[in-house]
């Protein structure tokens, strides 16, 4: 087990990862989109010079990976361990990243390394549960540790050559969180970093695969970022001419090639998610864009108005705004059940949208604001192993 249990009271999804947010954005934005155009609901993000993607195998602390990447300036993608090869056509990939996650290689159904990371020839970077995938996939051992380890620890670095390592010292502060280890490297490997309870900390070959059993992620490695720029610059040859800005623009363009002189419409909920993509898609296509914010009666006093006045007068955003209080309380009244609750919000949600949609005639597309925990959570890879933890109704 690489990464500290979670609680066990809550179910976990087929990566290990306790769901929290954006099922039902997801799921309502899916059903909608999918009876339009059956298998034809997704648009790749738009192109970059070179990416890099993180698979996430359930760590707490995978998003972390994904920020500490983008703020080297190089762009990445964060993906579920299982998605298929196809997802990385719209990408050049300079480099895999292998989360941490709390399974065990060695049991039945743990998730496992999918072909083209290794097929692909670029360089890998594994992290604690990545590292023990890495090994356990290219011939390695990986057994139980003796005791735990998590918290703070000191690594030392047995070959200061390595790019890894450049301009760090002999002795780098670490975060662990592992209960597995590797005790047989895989042909070809070598040790490259030990710490008192990990004799093999770190590994590599001369392909650029490397492997660490800490997180340098986390602001516990206090040197992790630069670990993290070396493996990007050094191991990698990344560029590092990514920016936001770039992502912005490349966005816009992307949205009006797409988009043409359709109709596009996009639910609003005063949430960060669907605010984002809203004003984003609007940037680029102006009045081409209807939102339809559904009032349910649910939300803070005032922020419905506040929701309104916003995109309304001060983004100059076309707004159908749907009171419907009284039929989201009516679906509520003397439900107690938290999972009968979301479902009949999440349902009574969607036919309003469809209501609403209905009579605006024709549109052509449908914007969906995302995270990266509405991607790992409620992606949709074909796997049918998730467990449902909860239903979500911040649409």
């Amino acid at each position: 087990m690489a990464d500290e249990p979670q609680a066990p009271a809550p179910a976990q999804d087929r990566s290990g990862r306790i769901r929290t947010s954006g099922d039902s954005e997801v799921a309502t934005y899916l059903e909608i989109a999918e009876a339009r155009e059956p298998g034809n609901v997704l648009t790749p993000a738009p192109n970059a010079p070179e990416a890099v993607v993180v698979l996430d195998y359930g760590s707490q602390f995978s998003m972390l990976i994904a920020r500490r990447i983008r703020e080297a300036n190089v762009y990445c993608e964060m993906l579920p361990w299982d998605t298929p090869a196809e997802r990385l056509n719209h990408l050049k990939v300079k480099a895999f990243v292998l989360s941490g996650g709390p399974a065990s290689v060695y049991e039945p159904g743990a998730p496992t390394l999918p072909p083209y990371v290794l097929g692909s020839g670029v360089p890998v970077l594994g992290i604690c549960y990545g590292m023990q995938l890495l090994a356990h996939a290219l011939g390695g051992k990986v057994d139980p540790a003796p005791a735990r380890e998590y918290g703070h620890a000191v690594m030392r670095v047995a070959e200061a050559a390595h790019p890894l390592f450049k301009d760090l010292p002999a002795d780098l502060a670490v975060w662990m969180s592992h209960g597995d280890h590797v005790v047989q490297l895989p042909s070809g490997f070598r040790v490259i970093g030990q710490s008192e309870n990990a004799p093999m900390a770190a590994m590599a070959d001369s392909a650029g695969r490397v492997a660490i059993q800490f997180h340098p992620e986390v602001v516990h490695t206090p040197q992790g970022q630069e670990l993290i720029a070396n493996f990007l610059f050094g191991v990698a040859g990344c560029a590092g001419t990514w920016t936001a800005g770039n992502f912005v623009e490349e966005s816009v363009e992307s949205i009006k090639k797409a988009v043409g002189d359709g109709q596009v419409i996009c639910a609003l909920s005063g949430g960060v998610d669907s605010a984002v993509a809203a004003a984003l898609v609007h940037r680029a296509i102006g009045d081409q864009l209807t939102c339809i914010f559904v009032d349910n009666g649910l939300l803070r006093m005032g922020e419905a108005e506040n929701v309104v006045r916003t995109f309304r007068s001060h983004m100059n955003i076309k707004l159908n705004h749907v009171q419907a209080t009284d039929r989201f309380l009516e679906q509520l009244a003397e439900v107690t059940d938290p999972e009968t609750k979301r479902k009949r919000i999440g349902e009574t949600f969607i036919r309003l949208f469809e209501d609403e949609t209905r009579a605006l005639g024709q549109v052509d597309f449908l914007v969906q604001g995302t995270t990266y925990p509405d991607v790992i959570e409620s992606a949709s890879t074909g796997n049918n192993a998730a467990v449902k933890i909860k239903s979500h109704h911040n649409v």
